[in-house]
């Protein structure tokens, strides 16, 4: 039987967005490659996208719904389709009827999986209205509102113009591990003359491959974009024909650097004054200089302030309208772009209860008139990825019934009584847009669904399907649309101009890339009330935010608990995703020597991490990479049910309320103590 080949486009939460190709012979695939009809990937795969058949064919995936009885046993029993669904909706039915709406029933869906049809748990809770649902977002929050505050929308120019950058600013972001993609484009820029410099508190991956390598104190990168500002301001570097035409609020804001003692900030980061000099200078002098603002390092209380002030050196330098130049950070603008509502039946946003996404255990506990009863949760692992992970396990205890559809039981599955199973994205129908780039690819079924998996929105079709049969027109969600059906209700006319197609169909002759400006801000126009870039934000002030891109403190360590730690992704896993394949490395705390020698900490030796919310048991290896009052310990599973999480607090960072309905998880401004292991 000859070969068939099929396309698709990776789903994870990440920035490449990667266009695949499965070969599959006999019925079942026998080979993933890269898509070289992908103008950004270019027929490349990272390590994941190479695993996926390994995914696939896990011995662990599971295919067909279970129950847990009782909860938290790890006692699993298989049942069918019908009796999941006739007990998820008779559930939300009796609560319905015991309440007078779906208020008791709490919606959580993230982005396990990126594709736009996995956001049916959220389009159903849109078309009942009154559920609780929870705001912000874990990943990006307070960096998409700093965006939104200088540009008036979240926007960047296309990643693949850093190529013909001269001088490139990687702060916070570690693409050698996390977007291995975009490190194509840096090296191209490399070859043509471009300097690399990276900015971080750790010594990453990509900082090893730099030109110049700094170093900062964690939560102090607004101090020195501010030191950078005061030395551009000093040195008469900036661009004074581009401040005064397209920039709002130049005179406020060179009146706050006049006033700023240097000294302050050189303590503050570490920094020292000739170095924010040097990197100064060779900033303005890129021409054209780019800046790529990691998400990572918004992830603190005052990260949104942080971003404005990175944000305001290209201001200052003209470099915001330059080709290759500007300012680079992730964007859902293409995701934008497609139809994800529909005013017909779904209810007006913002019409659910909400509850923070930073404090989602407390936001459970005390949910009122009426509780909180039931959670579904999907394209999620809560227990792995929330705040306060002991008190949110125990908040979901007290629920009546708690749902969550995957593809593994993940350390969520503990606390479920029903597992629902989906689909891979070799299995179904999707889009998935790239917050990062502009190629769009469809994603289309090269098999059928392994065992009795069925997809995000197969699933809820069908369980308001159910909900309707038992309680006829109580959920106005439509249930008898097919994957295709629906994609043809996400793709519009708009998008079909923007990609030069007449029909999503044609995605599988090959992806498409968005006829989008290469640089949103050229000529000097922009999203804002003012139609320039505003340093001085009147938006910002209406929120109780600093008008300017003032300094704001980095969060501070206690005596009882003096260390800051910080938990980046791995090269060999995403959040709590592919972390079951077999060849992860051995979870490590990494501690500066001069930490190690104050705590009698050994290489190889056993410590006991802890603060007020929880302790873990981890090995030690003493690193010059980590700067000292830090302990890194990057995202890995840990032995004996321990979650790295259980130490991270309930802080919400300073920005989200705009772009993500609330502030984000401040995740780096954890504070420990650590002490050996007798």
């Amino acid at each position: 039987m000859a070969a068939k080949f099929y396309r698709h486009i990776c789903p994870r939460n990440c920035y490449s967005t990667c266009g695949l190709i499965s070969m599959v012979e006999g019925g079942k695939i026998k080979e993933l490659a890269g898509d070289p009809a992908h103008g950004y990937s270019r027929g490349h795969l990272c390590r994941f996208g190479y695993s996926y058949l390994d995914i696939f064919h896990h011995p662990a995936r599971v295919l067909y719904p279970l129950r847990q009885e009782p909860r938290g046993s790890g006692n699993w029993r298989r049942i069918g389709w019908d009796e999941a669904m006739t007990l998820i909706a008779g559930k939300m039915l009796e609560l319905k009827g015991r309440w007078g709406s779906f208020l008791p029933v709490f919606f959580y869906s993230n982005s396990g999986n990126i594709g736009l049809l996995h956001q049916a748990w959220n389009w159903l809770a849109r078309s009942l209205g009154e559920v609780t649902v929870a705001s912000g977002s874990l990943c990006w929050s307070a960096g998409l509102d700093a965006m939104v505050y200088g540009y008036g929308a979240h926007n960047h120019p296309d990643p693949a113009a850093m190529a013909r950058a001269g001088y490139l600013l990687l702060w916070g972001a570690n693409p050698a591990w996390t977007a291995v993609h975009q490190m194509e484009y840096i090296y191209e820029a490399r070859e043509r003359g471009a300097r690399l410099v990276v900015i971080d508190p750790i010594f990453t991956a990509t900082a090893a491959r730099a030109d110049f390598y700094v170093q900062i104190k964690p939560g102090s990168d607004g101090a020195l974009a501010l030191g950078l500002a005061h030395q551009l301001w000093q040195k008469g570097l900036v661009d004074n024909y581009y401040l005064e035409n397209y920039v709002r609020g130049w005179p406020e804001w060179r009146e706050y650097l006049a006033g700023l003692d240097p000294r302050e900030l050189v303590a503050a980061t570490g920094v020292p004054l000739e170095l924010m000099a040097r990197l100064a200078e060779e900033y303005a002098a890129g021409n054209p200089a780019a800046i790529w603002i990691g998400i990572g390092l918004q992830r603190h209380i005052n990260g949104g302030q942080n971003i404005r002030a990175i944000n305001a050196l290209a201001a200052m330098t003209g470099n915001l309208g330059r080709e290759g130049g500007g300012v680079y950070y992730a964007s859902p603008v293409a995701s934008e772009l497609f139809t994800t509502s529909w005013p017909e039946w779904m209810r007006p946003a913002g019409s659910e209860r909400q509850i923070p996404v930073y404090d989602l255990a407390r936001g459970l506990e005390e949910a009122d008139s009426p509780p909180v009863k039931m959670a579904l949760l999907a394209n999620a692992n809560p227990l792995a990825q929330n705040a306060t992970t002991q008190e949110l396990q125990r908040a979901l205890a007290n629920l009546d019934l708690v749902v969550l559809s995957g593809q593994f039981l993940t350390e969520t599955a503990r606390a479920a009584d029903v597992f629902l199973p989906v689909t891979t994205f070799l299995e179904s129908w999707d889009v998935v847009p790239s917050y990062w780039h502009r190629w769009i690819g469809i994603n289309e079924p090269a098999v059928s669904p392994g065992g009795e998996c069925r997809s995000d929105i197969q699933v809820v079709s069908d369980l308001a399907r159910v909900l309707n049969q038992i309680s006829p027109g109580c959920c106005p969600f439509p249930s008898g649309w097919t994957e295709e059906e629906w994609l043809e209700q996400v793709f519009n006319p708009e998008v079909y101009r923007l990609l030069g197609i007449n029909h999503y169909r044609d995605l599988l002759d090959g992806p498409r890339e968005l006829k989008l400006p290469a640089n949103p801000w050229a000529g000097g126009r922009f999203a804002t009330p003012s139609g320039r870039y505003e340093i001085y934000s009147d938006r910002a002030a209406a929120a109780g935010l600093p008008s300017l891109p003032v300094y704001q403190p980095a969060a501070a360590g206690t005596e009882a608990y003096p260390y800051r730690l910080l938990t980046p992704h791995t090269s060999v896993g995403l959040n709590s995703q592919f972390y079951n394949l077999g060849d992860v490395p051995e979870p490590l705390a990494l501690v500066n020597p001069r930490l190690a020698r104050e705590q009698g900490l050994h290489s190889g030796s056993q410590a006991r991490l802890y603060n007020e919310w929880g302790e873990i048991i981890i090995p030690v290896v003493i690193s010059e990479l980590v700067p000292p009052q830090t302990i890194l310990c990057h995202q890995r599973p840990l032995p004996g049910g321990q979650v790295i999480n259980d130490l991270t607090p309930p802080l919400a960072t300073d920005m989200g309320t705009i772009t993500s309905s609330g502030p984000g998880l401040a995740y780096y401004d954890t504070f420990v103590n650590i002490a050996p292991v007798a």
